[in-house]
């Protein structure tokens, strides 16, 4: 009798014990169910390259947040447990490339395993209202284009679109400043702000285009743009396109192949690996015929400015040689005065030569003046 007394009670034991354990399991999550695992539509892949260059779980990962998010999910179950830096790689990605998520905050959460994904988002008491407006001046921007046709027109609208709506500022300061709201709604961003902007409103467009973050050749933190054109990737630097000066555009950061773009620019490819921008093809200098394989193309350049009466030009050198050969001679009056004599320009009066330099890319503008 007592042996069944003590059996009696070790199984009720035993079973107290499961039913603790089941329960702690249930509340801390560990015996939820998986979610199944789900992927971004063909339509939503298809502007989304840097998505495309993740694995088949990688994508998985990247669609339960993109999805929870979304929804301003602070708690959002994912379809299986990854290791902390698979979640991190995954989480920074998304934060950069989805330049809808205004609201998401930069900073996340992790641990050495992640089973479910807590989300930080930006204090705001009118994230729906701000939701709208970004809604709204995205539509706006899409539809001020919707006629426009083939990428490298398209890309030229946004860029300029964004260029004439935006001023640059330095800093975040726990405001929008970093983020496509910021660029599109407030008209103030910085170098990730543009680039998130950029990258919104070309995959509302149809191109494909991704935000690349890394370092100046100074060493400062920066962000811009790859895009694919036809079927050819290009650089573009959005931010270092805008002069924050009305009509003047520098031409040498739009659609740049990365022999040209990486003497300023260093990518970071922690996260992942950027396209490589071999081709040169919607080079604006080349198409425009002001770019120069030597000196004496320069000259010609010039020539044919002022013979059409325009005293700002702008120039692309092929090499440092014939840059400085080219400053240098612009520099002399006694070689440019019968430059202009040669053009029907008049050489009366005081002649005046500014130049705007950009030796890094090896483009410099000239700009001959008069004192009367």
């Amino acid at each position: 009798m007592k042996k069944k007394v003590i059996l009696t009670l070790l199984v009720f034991a035993c079973s107290l014990l499961v039913v603790v354990a089941l329960n702690y399991g249930l509340s801390a999550g560990v015996m939820h169910n998986y979610p199944d695992a789900e992927y971004l539509t063909s339509e939503e892949a298809s502007v989304r390259p840097a998505y495309g260059q993740l694995s088949a779980k990688e994508q998985a990962l990247y669609t339960a947040l993109y999805r929870g998010i979304e929804e301003e999910k602070e708690i959002i179950p994912l379809p299986f447990e990854v290791k902390g830096n698979e979640y991190s790689k995954v989480f920074r990605i998304l934060e950069k490339q989805e330049g809808e998520f205004f609201y998401l905050d930069s900073v996340y959460y992790t641990a050495k395993k992640v089973r479910e994904a807590k989300m930080a988002y930006k204090a705001a008491l009118d994230t729906k209202l701000r939701r709208g407006e970004l809604e709204s001046a995205v539509q706006k921007a899409v539809n001020g284009g919707s006629d426009i046709r083939g990428g490298y027109y398209i890309a030229t609208y946004i860029s300029n679109y964004i260029i004439n709506r935006c001023k640059y500022v330095i800093g975040d300061d726990g405001g929008y400043a970093s983020t496509a709201y910021g660029c599109l709604v407030e008209g103030e961003a910085n170098c990730e702000g543009y680039s998130k902007a950029f990258n919104l409103l070309a995959s509302k467009m149809g191109l494909e285009s991704q935000v690349i973050t890394g370092t100046t050749d100074r060493g400062e933190n920066h962000a811009w743009n790859q895009v694919k054109i036809g079927v050819e990737w290009y650089n573009i630097d959005v931010t270092w396109e805008d002069t924050d000066i009305s009509g003047e555009i520098r031409s040498e950061y739009f659609l740049r192949p990365d022999k040209v773009f990486y003497r300023s620019h260093n990518a970071d490819e922690e996260l992942f690996k950027p396209f490589e921008c071999t081709s040169d093809n919607w080079n604006v200098y080349k198409s425009s015929g002001h770019h120069a394989s030597n000196l004496e193309q320069a000259v010609q350049i010039v020539k044919n400015a002022l013979s059409s009466g325009n005293n700002t030009i702008d120039v692309e050198l092929s090499d440092l040689d014939t840059y400085d050969k080219f400053k240098y001679l612009m520099s002399s009056e006694e070689r440019i005065l019968p430059i202009m004599e040669e053009t029907g320009v008049s050489t009366d009066g005081t002649i005046v030569i500014r130049f705007k330099e950009n030796i890094d890319e090896l483009c410099i503008t000239v700009i001959i003046d008069r004192e009367e």
